[in-house]
């Protein structure tokens, strides 16, 4: 009769237990994050942007707007004047303005800073959906309702 210590049936149960767990936590973080993009129908940035995101384990929802709606839609998640883009995006809580690479969109979503959102204002050379040979320092910004800005992260 072969018999099995107390030891060993405990060290094999909190395996597996660890193993189920792991496996857990990596479906849930494999789980996309919804993103709805709000752009017009003449942005070819906007879509390189788009495929950045989806490359980077997000959900993308694109929406071709009229610029008086996309305007609106700037107007209502309080991005100031200077912080505008070609395209806004909904993550979450939070609007998301402009070229901000897939990897701050994550962070703004783990630090949950208060503020309504980030933005890389303008379009800088090398940003994501703007690459070509030259690329450009930039800053991602947090920004308020009263126009209030810090950086989260340069580039």
């Amino acid at each position: 009769m072969l018999l099995v210590s107390p030891a060993r049936i405990f060290t094999r149960v909190l395996l597996l237990v660890s193993i189920t767990a792991v496996a857990a936590m990596a479906q849930k973080a494999e789980k996309p994050v919804p993103v709805t993009v709000y752009k017009t129908a003449t942005c070819g940035c906007c879509a390189k942007w788009n495929d950045h995101l989806s490359a980077n384990g997000f959900d993308v929802t694109s929406k071709d707007v009229e610029y008086d709606a996309l305007e609106t839609i700037k107007d209502q998640h309080s991005v100031p004047d200077s912080m505008r883009s070609c395209h806004t995006a909904i993550v979450g809580d939070y609007v998301v303005e402009g070229h901000v690479p897939a990897d701050v969109v994550r962070k703004l979503l783990q630090e949950r800073p208060k503020v309504p959102g980030i933005a890389v204002p303008g379009m800088p050379m090398g940003s994501p959906g703007m690459e070509g040979f030259r690329k450009d320092a930039y800053d991602v910004l947090t920004f308020d309702a009263q126009g209030k800005t810090s950086v989260f992260a340069s580039r």
